[in-house]
């Protein structure tokens, strides 16, 4: 029989079992069964996936901007000038361009059909009751041609603007601020040429250049007289020393060259309504350009606006000139309306 010291001490290691066993939980001290993957948290799961390769996800192209048809633009304004008297001379050069380009002989001015005011809205693309220019002669106290000019979007876009003129009033046409350069030679459009062969502005972005004895001699001998059709052969001279000098520089094929008039004229005037004063030629030939002569009419308001297609530049919403879509072999979207 066992002593009573040897039965305490058995109960004793008896009850210190089942207070041990009452710690215990009750949970069995088996491993847990893996969860799949698809009940992950979701932060266990971004973290998994992370790993993984990205799926690329589409996205659509930005819209293309038009490139540029032309890097600079040559605009050359022959005063004066009707389109019979091309072949009447003949302005061979001129001739070449007609060709060689797309062309119209039968454009329209401005009314009143007179220099200053229709050049200012060949540049401006606007009406004259637009750029608010109506006087005819050298008045600083005017100041100049109102709204965004060529010169201005040019000038905006980093390009170079330069103008060559026989007739000082033309300065009238835009601020000095929008130029780069402004030459005003008194004499033949044959010395002017020289001056702008002398100092060439190799990276011109818009040359203006302005031919003005043929209006002069209009006046003097009166319109298609042999007289005005003599200086008419040497401003197609001059035409032709600037395109050999585009040629030998390289800068032609990249070149929009525009050939057009301020106004045409009858007897030794001009400024009426009549066509003989109202129609002027308009030939574009260079880069871009798809040879044809063009069906659509044409206005003097629609020469900034080609200009500036050609260059790239944003046309503003508030000009009454239009591009001419045809000249570049593309569909004519809406066609400019004759200024009031």
């Amino acid at each position: 029989m066992p002593s009573n010291r040897t039965r305490k001490l058995f109960l004793s290691i008896v009850s210190i079992l089942i207070l041990l066993a009452c710690q215990i939980p009750n949970n069995p001290l088996t491993p847990p069964t893996a969860t799949p993957t698809s009940t992950l948290p979701p932060t266990l799961t971004a973290t998994a996936t992370a790993t993984q390769p990205p799926t690329e996800t589409p996205t659509l192209p930005a819209t293309p901007t038009p490139a540029p048809r032309a890097r600079r633009v040559v605009i050359l304004s022959i005063d004066g000038l009707r389109p019979d008297a091309i072949a009447l001379v003949p302005m061979q050069r001129l001739l070449g361009l007609m060709q060689n380009g797309a062309y119209s002989l039968s454009a329209q001015t401005t009314y009143p059909s007179v220099t200053l005011s229709a050049h200012a809205s060949m540049l401006t693309g606007l009406c004259p009751s637009d750029h608010g220019v109506n006087w005819n002669d050298y008045i600083p106290e005017n100041g100049y041609a109102q709204g965004a000019d060529l010169f201005d979007l040019a000038r905006a876009a980093g390009l170079r603007t330069d103008m060559y003129v026989t007739k000082k009033k033309l300065v009238q046409l835009t601020e000095p601020s929008s130029l780069d350069n402004y030459v005003f030679v008194n004499d033949r459009d044959t010395v002017l040429m020289e001056r702008l062969l002398a100092e060439f502005p190799q990276d011109f972005g818009v040359l203006f250049i302005h031919f003005g004895i043929t209006d002069g001699m209009g006046h003097s001998y009166g319109w298609l007289s042999p007289q005005q059709l003599s200086v008419l052969y040497r401003a197609d001279e001059a035409l032709g020393q600037l395109l050999d000098e585009l040629d030998a520089r390289g800068l032609r094929s990249q070149t929009l060259i525009i050939v057009t008039a301020d106004h045409g004229g009858h007897d030794s005037t001009h400024g009426s309504n009549s066509p003989e004063d109202m129609t002027i030629p308009w030939i574009a030939s260079g880069a871009g350009i798809q040879p044809r002569a063009l069906t659509t009419l044409i206005h003097t308001t629609d020469t900034a606006a080609t200009a500036a297609f050609a260059l790239g530049l944003p046309i503003p919403p508030e000009w009454n000139g239009v591009p001419v879509y045809e000249a570049f072999g593309l569909p004519v979207e809406r066609q400019s309306e004759a200024c009031e």
